[in-house]
């Protein structure tokens, strides 16, 4: 009875420690692909692509508003690179970020509103864009750091 007892007590003791250090690990990668999408938004704001290309892998793609933008290097270069240089402000509100990891994967839904404050034309006068958007990321642990492999963002006139 007394080494039932001992294997029982033994067992859960096990479990719970197990348990623990998967919740552990599972919060600490849950943290670093949040670091990640979070350097990204701050770049953002920032009107800048610096330090951002660390945050791709290589082969990464991009997709935006239905349309298929090609790699990050590519999406910056032909695409956003140029837009931010029209942007007086970029910033981000109503902010909700859900991540998942499973493995050497995780899966992000940011939803979101941003407010676009184009720089001022010839004439002086500056435009305001604010939408409602909605992104989901593949992230994957590529040699021990997570990089986003595949975004997909799309927006609609905030209501």
């Amino acid at each position: 009875m007394k080494v039932l007892k001992l294997i029982t007590i033994v067992t859960v003791f096990i479990t719970t420690v197990n348990f623990t250090n998967a919740q552990n690990i599972e919060t600490s990668e849950k943290e670093a692909v949040l670091k990640v999408m979070k350097s990204y938004k701050d770049a953002l704001q920032n009107l800048t692509t610096e330090g951002t290309f660390e945050l791709f892998s290589e082969n990464s793609e991009v997709f935006e508003s239905g349309g298929v933008e090609g790699s990050y290097a590519h999406y910056i270069e032909h695409h956003l690179g140029p837009e931010l240089g029209h942007f007086k402000s970029f910033t981000f509100s109503d902010y909700e970020i859900d991540v998942e990891v499973d493995g050497i994967y995780a899966f992000t839904t940011e939803t979101y509103v941003y407010t676009i404050v184009l720089n001022p034309n010839e004439k002086g006068k500056s435009r305001t864009i604010i939408k409602k958007g909605v992104a989901t990321s593949i992230i994957k642990k590529i040699d021990g750091k997570w990089q986003i492999i595949k975004t997909h963002s799309s927006s609609r006139n905030k209501k």
